[in-house]
């Protein structure tokens, strides 16, 4: 199966297909949502994540979820933007969400005055453009990023940021594509991502899929795998980029950040830029997503932690970007100023 063969959303008739990403990697099977309240449901229970999917994701949600009529303009209105805050509820950190929602909000009422059907079939449209250019925007992060790679390189990632976490082809992962696609041999260590193991499911399974050569690690292993120089270089995604380049991504990334600032190891992050929130001037405005305990203390069903103990479970972390080397979008590739990153230029 190729990258763009992952299909981890898209629509289907009046439905939202999601591929049932946990699952994975033992059974691929698709769930079908109909309701803004479902796509919630799904988007908080983690059938489908990642910030540009879970954008997308947003977009169909909100297509699907316009009724086929309404008489009365007041009630279309209620129920469209009832819809809007359900969905956008949904999880605190990925700016995609709320982007996804804000640009379907437009659409809405741009197309409104022309009536129900002219304002479903808008709605689908604008979703599927979502997708379809979050693809694009992928692939030419993997073009700009992949150039950063040097042959024969050994990166490691963290988290899944591929083709399940995208609309198609990923951000991480296409960069480590577009190395491959521009001649390169890559090796690559993926980090298994304690609690939710996102690498160990998920990224793997996206990597042996498309014939690379990955290595699972526990993320305690990283700091020894950077000191011996078996790492090259570090690549990850994002769910939310503040303005000055401060980078909110899956917990543990800050403390692989740190360790690749000590020794000397490129540490990159790979975001299209609608995972840019320029309202958001720093790191610290970053809200931090609790998720529920029960992840921490075991997982398929099993306990592993001992009864009364108590648990904290931040589903991100923030690395700030005097820890990034540079930060790769669809426009190029971006490296600080004294001051942090300026994405203007």
């Amino acid at each position: 199966m190729m990258p763009d063969e992952i299909r981890p959303v898209f629509l289907k008739d009046d439905a939202v297909m999601m591929l049932d990403q946990r699952l994975l990697p033992g059974r691929e099977v698709y769930l079908e949502f109909t309701s803004a309240q479902a796509v919630s449901d799904a988007i908080r229970d983690m059938v489908v994540r990642g910030a540009p999917a879970i954008g997308v994701a947003a977009a169909m949600g909100l297509a699907v979820s316009v009724p086929a009529s309404a008489e009365d303009p007041d009630t279309f209105d209620t129920a469209f933007e009832g819809a809007c805050r359900i969905i956008a509820a949904a999880r605190p950190t990925a700016i995609n969400l709320s982007w996804a929602v804000n640009r379907m909000r437009g659409v809405y009422q741009a197309h409104k005055a022309r009536g129900v059907p002219a304002v479903r079939e808008a709605l689908r449209q604008e979703s599927q453009a979502v997708m379809d250019e979050d693809i694009g925007m992928n692939r030419a992060i993997g073009k700009h990023g992949g150039a950063l790679i040097p042959d024969g390189a050994n990166v490691m990632t963290h988290c899944n940021a591929g083709a399940l976490a995208t609309g198609g082809y990923g951000t991480a992962l296409g960069v480590i594509r577009g190395a491959r696609e521009a001649g390169r041999k890559v090796k690559v260590f993926s980090c298994e991502t304690r609690p939710y193991l996102q690498g160990a499911r998920l990224t793997s399974w996206e990597l042996v899929r498309d014939g690379f050569d990955v290595t699972l690690i526990t993320d305690n292993a990283a700091g020894h795998l950077m000191a011996t120089g078996a790492i090259d270089c570090i690549v990850v995604g994002s769910d939310r980029t503040a303005a000055n380049g401060d980078v909110a991504n899956k917990i543990g990334t800050y403390t692989h950040a740190v360790l690749a600032h000590r020794h000397g190891i490129p540490f990159y992050v790979a975001i299209p830029t609608s995972t840019l929130d320029m309202d958001c001037p720093d790191g610290s405005h970053i809200p931090i997503e609790e998720r529920p305990k029960e992840e921490v203390l075991g997982f398929g069903g099993q306990r592993v932690a001992a009864e009364g103990v108590e648990v904290r479970n931040p589903a991100f972390d923030v690395t700030p970007w005097q820890l990034v080397t540079a930060i790769i979008t669809e426009r190029g590739v971006h490296r600080a100023g004294p001051d942090g990153y300026d994405f203007r230029i």
